[in-house]
């Protein structure tokens, strides 16, 4: 009881800020993109919205965890929010791939990226994906060959789903996934280290100088900085949870239910929470755009105070708040 306590009281704290921190990404790309149109963002946007049914999809498991041993969550019920959250797990380690393949596409043919990646193309890998996901999150409950043969609570992912459906995710989808991540940072290094290369030559060339290559130089090194972290954080998440899986269903009498329920899950739930941390610290668009917003809150939170909380100062200190108003005021207008 204690210990489905605790794990519940962690899953609920890990669902509240894998909601709120993806929402803060999801509202500062979202201003990005109406700023710039960026169909890279449009990804990033659509990676922090996955993550947020993460985060609603396991805080639907917080009343079973908190709730009374005799209490348990119907089968149906319990399978259906399993489904959810593999869909929407899914869609987000997609999402990562989509990324990783936008940013390869842009320095493999950087002069015809906006040809390729234009608008419908987006769109229809953005839809593909979900349907997708769903698909992959909703197989168990259409194949009886994926699911458990009796069912006791409380929810849990292999209470409901065989040991062999993740390890079908695994071979199908999590190793061949891993090997294109790694295909597409290989080339895109071997990429910036000859355009990297070829700028030396020009400058020991004594070719006058010029911010194109060196724009180009430091935008393949973003791309490939933020695919490595990508690649590192979603291999470390959802690896030892996928492969002691293989282990549990290559082994029927090795007990690893607990593990990879308690712990190794919540290890590839987490990677959910990584996800806006990268980016609100390695993208500096969105890092800046996360500081005009706290700006912006800032001015407005100073102006209430202001209004809320005259005083009766003296004839100087008079002047110098209401120049602070006027200022604060001002700058509330123009923002």
């Amino acid at each position: 009881m204690d210990s489905t306590f605790s794990f519940g009281v962690i899953l609920a704290t890990l669902a509240c800020f894998i909601i709120a921190i993806n929402a803060l990404v999801a509202v500062a790309v979202f201003l990005l993109i109406h700023k710039t149109d960026s169909i890279s963002l449009c990804f990033t946007l659509n990676l922090a919205v996955a993550d947020i049914l993460i985060g609603v999809a396991i805080s639907g498991l917080v009343t079973d965890q908190l709730s009374n041993p005799s209490h348990s969550t119907q089968r149906t019920l319990c399978s259906l929010r399993m489904a959810f959250v593999t869909s929407s797990s899914a869609a987000s380690v997609l999402t990562v791939m989509l990324i990783a393949f936008d940013r390869y596409l842009a320095i493999k043919k950087p002069f015809r990226y906006f040809q390729i990646m234009n608008g419908p193309l987006a769109g229809t890998c953005v839809a593909g994906l979900w349907l997708v996901s769903y698909i992959i999150g909703f197989i168990p409950l259409w194949m009886p060959y994926f699911q458990q043969a009796t069912y006791q609570g409380p929810c849990s992912f292999f209470s409901v789903f065989q040991p062999r459906y993740v390890l079908i995710l695994s071979v199908g989808g999590f190793f061949p996934a891993l090997l294109l991540f790694v295909f597409f940072y290989c080339d895109m290094f071997k990429i910036a280290s000859l355009h990297n290369e070829q700028i030396r030559k020009m400058e020991l060339a004594g070719a006058p100088e010029g911010h194109c290559p060196s724009l180009r130089a430091s935008g393949d090194l973003k791309a490939l900085r933020t695919v490595a972290v990508l690649i590192g954080s979603f291999t470390l998440s959802w690896a030892p949870f996928l492969i002691t899986s293989i282990v549990q269903s290559a082994c029927q009498h090795c007990q690893l239910y607990q593990v990879l329920e308690r712990y190794l899950w919540l290890l590839g739930v987490g990677n959910s929470l990584l996800n806006p941390l990268i980016y609100a610290y390695w993208q500096k668009d969105v890092r800046m755009q996360l500081y005009q917003m706290a700006v912006g809150v800032k001015k407005k939170l100073m102006l209430l105070f202001f209004l809320r909380h005259p005083r009766d100062p003296g004839p100087r200190e008079t002047r110098e708040t209401s120049c602070q108003v006027i200022t604060i005021t001002r700058g509330h207008l123009e923002g």
